[in-house]
């Protein structure tokens, strides 16, 4: 039995998703997609934030060769290699969000831990007073 899950796709066109789906989780650190998408990215999320922590020439040329972008391999190698520097795995978490409106797929949030979501203050406004 081969592992992973085909996500309804050719080979070419799954392996392009979950790279771009890995990349934008690390550009941003929190991505919003479906339950088996971000089942599928995580797996490879957590290993290229272990290459980042042997930060290594012949890592971040691993790195870039799976991510393709410059910007996202100097993040990675520069913040969060560091940053998760002390943990043994685990990097990332899967908050399960609820069915999709439109089609009903299970949705989920993927994220790093230790970047919890903080809420932004809205100021309430001022009601006018008639007169």
């Amino acid at each position: 039995m081969v592992k992973g899950r085909k996500l309804r796709r050719p080979t070419e066109h799954r392996l392009a998703l979950l790279r771009n789906l890995v990349t934008s989780f690390l550009e941003k650190e929190r991505i919003r997609t479906t339950l088996a998408k971000a089942k599928e990215a995580r797996p490879l999320a957590e290993k290229m934030i272990t290459l980042a922590k042997r930060n290594t020439l012949h890592a971040r040329r691993r790195a870039l060769a799976f991510l393709r972008k410059e910007e996202v391999v100097t993040k990675l190698f520069n913040e969060l290699g560091p940053r998760f520097a002390e943990r043994p795995g685990g990097y990332s978490r899967i908050v399960k969000l609820g069915p999709r409106k439109g089609d009903g797929a299970q949705m989920a949030l993927l994220e790093l831990v230790g970047s919890e979501y903080k809420k932004k203050d809205r100021k309430k406004k001022e009601k006018k007073k008639q007169v």
